[in-house]
């Protein structure tokens, strides 16, 4: 072996062996050592500031956002028009559109498009009453055109919007059909025959007054007539009555006293004519004519004597007969007044019903020719301008974009022809069963996509009251988030949402869960540091979320930034 190899093996012996005693050194320690490093070491708290935070507990989730749902937009057929007009210019899908826009034409009419919950179901003229009505007039207040009041009847100053509104777009407005016109014609045609129907009416009544006046007049006279008759036979019944009394009547005595007084004359006048013509005869100096003359004044006065007994033979006769027929003319007196009177009341009474026949057909031709006015009037007032029911559009929410276009130019304008979905986006979203109980419409929501830079808000519309329903599993229910407005484009964007479902509705004063224990009495407290002095302070814990609670002392008051106990901390044993 050579030298040097011996001295580095002695040197690395040696070198080994203080290194041994070193480390047995090392190994060997105090009793009092021992234990100083075998003893807990002291624990030093962990401090955290009291804060002030809004707190509230949040449900989460994720949603996919979209477009309204589409709705279809159809055209429905208008009584006013033979047939649906064709198609001419439609719009393309994406298209915006606002209300009181045309979004296509048909046989070169317009479909206006307006905001509005009910459906158009019919045409829409003056006159015509409703809550469509109503809407429309709405809409025309909102575009600018004065339609006047706000009520749901279509008048003429509602026509008059509806003309500017159709002016506007460079359309005429729908004025009124040939059938209308007709209509009316045919109405003024009514009311002119009417209106002659009951001067005519007029007449009658007029003459009719007239003839229950002539009738009353007859009547009268002819009463007066019967009256004077009436009052003629009372000599007959006087000399009845005499007749009865007496067994005799004056009137036919007296007619014989005349028929002896002139029998008596006319045998004078025979004695006298018979004396002459002695004398006469006797004298011879009398010619033969003078005896002639005698004789023939004889024969003359005999005659004259026949004739007066058989005139007083008639005239008592007749005064006997005219005695014996006073009776009955008295009772045919009596009767023909009767007559009379039934008569002229007869006639009264006739002139009395036809009056009121009279006056009942001018109540019948007046009320016709009312009516006749009112509903040439009303036919007036229809034939303005009308808003036919292909021509207008009501959705319930606007603006909207068009979604798909299923009619084609040429085909007729008739139901269906394009969908549309509100220009408002949404979010289809689902959430636990547990959770659904929690959300409900109205709600705000936060929300956000942090890898896309997305933040926007919005509120809860609709929750599904059954799970397993539009796409969502049977665990889950479906509710939809309307956005508020944004430029953001999110249509199809996936996000999450945040839905704080309690909040303190402002900053509190919090402090972590962790900082809050119970004393021994059970009631709540933290330990809050107070210049370099750590002490409890009962509190009152209110809403927990997110880490924090909301705390409020009673006796004691917090501050922001005071620092409180949530914890210790050993010191690192090998340190």
């Amino acid at each position: 072996m050579k030298p040097m190899s011996v001295l580095y093996l002695v040197l690395a012996t040696a070198a080994g062996a203080a290194i041994g005693a070193w480390v047995a050194g090392s190994r060997i320690e105090a009793p009092a050592e021992a234990a100083a490093r075998t003893a807990a070491p002291s624990p030093s708290p962990i401090l955290v500031p009291i804060e002030q935070r809004v707190l509230s507990a949040d449900v989460v989730t994720r949603g996919t956002v979209r477009f309204g749902l589409p709705q279809p937009v159809s055209i429905v057929p208008s009584t006013l028009k033979a047939a649906p007009g064709v198609l001419a210019t439609l719009p393309l899908p994406n298209a915006r559109f606002q209300e009181g826009d045309i979004i296509l034409t048909a046989s070169g009419r317009p479909l206006f498009l307006l905001q509005g919950e009910t459906h158009t179901y019919r045409d829409l003229a003056p006159g015509i009453v409703g809550e469509d009505v109503r809407q429309l007039k709405a809409a025309l207040q909102r575009l600018g055109f004065d339609p006047g009041s706000a009520t749901g009847v279509y008048d003429q100053q509602t026509g008059e919007a509806v003309a500017r509104l159709y002016k506007s777009k460079g359309f005429e407005p729908f004025g009124p059909t040939p059938a209308q016109i007709a209509a009316m014609r045919t109405l003024e045609r009514d009311m002119a025959d009417a209106a002659r129907a009951r001067v005519a009416a007029e007449s009658a009544v007029a003459t009719s007054g007239q003839a229950i006046s002539a009738a009353r007049a007859t009547a009268h006279q002819a009463n007066q007539v019967q009256a004077l008759e009436r009052t003629a036979r009372a000599d007959d019944q006087r000399r009845l009555l005499e007749a009865r009394q007496t067994g005799k009547s004056l009137t036919v005595e007296n007619e014989r006293a005349r028929a002896a007084q002139a029998d008596a004359a006319a045998a004078a006048d025979i004695a006298q004519q018979i004396a002459d013509q002695s004398l006469i005869a006797l004298d011879p100096r009398q010619p033969e004519t003078a005896r002639i003359a005698a004789n023939a004044k004889l024969e003359l006065a005999r005659a004259a004597r026949r004739k007066a007994q058989h005139e007083s033979a008639l005239a008592i006769e007749a005064a006997e007969r005219d005695l014996a027929l006073a009776n009955e003319r008295i009772r045919l007196a009596n009767a023909a007044s009767a007559a009379a009177y039934q008569e002229g009341e007869r006639a009264v009474r006739a002139a009395l019903e036809a009056q009121k026949l009279a006056e009942l057909d001018l109540k019948t031709t007046t009320e016709r020719a009312n009516q006749a006015a009112s509903d040439l009037d009303a036919a007036k007032r229809r034939t303005g301008v009308q808003v036919p029911a292909d021509e207008v559009v009501f959705l319930a929410n606007l603006p909207v974009r068009v979604e798909a276009v299923s009619g084609t130019v040429g085909a007729a304008a008739t139901g269906a022809v394009l969908s549309v979905t509100d220009n408002q986006l949404s979010v289809d979203s689902s959430l636990p069963l547990d959770a659904a109980q929690l959300v409900k419409a109205g709600m705000p929501v936060t929300i956000d996509e942090q890898a896309l830079g997305i933040k926007a808000t919005g509120v809860v519309t609709m929750v599904a009251t059954t799970p397993g329903t539009r796409g969502v599993d049977g665990f889950h229910v479906y509710f939809e988030t309307r956005i508020d407005k944004t430029t953001l484009q999110l249509d199809r964007v996936s996000v999450r949402l945040t839905i704080p479902i309690k909040s303190t509705q402002g900053a509190v004063t919090a402090v972590p869960v962790s900082a809050v224990s119970l004393a021994a009495d059970g009631t709540s407290r933290i330990q809050v540091e107070n210049k370099g002095v750590l002490e409890y302070v009962s509190v009152t814990p209110g809403l927990s979320a997110g880490g924090y609670v909301e705390v409020t002392a009673p006796e004691s008051k917090l501050a922001p930034g005071q620092l409180v106990v949530v914890g210790y901390k050993n010191p690192d044993r090998g340190s």
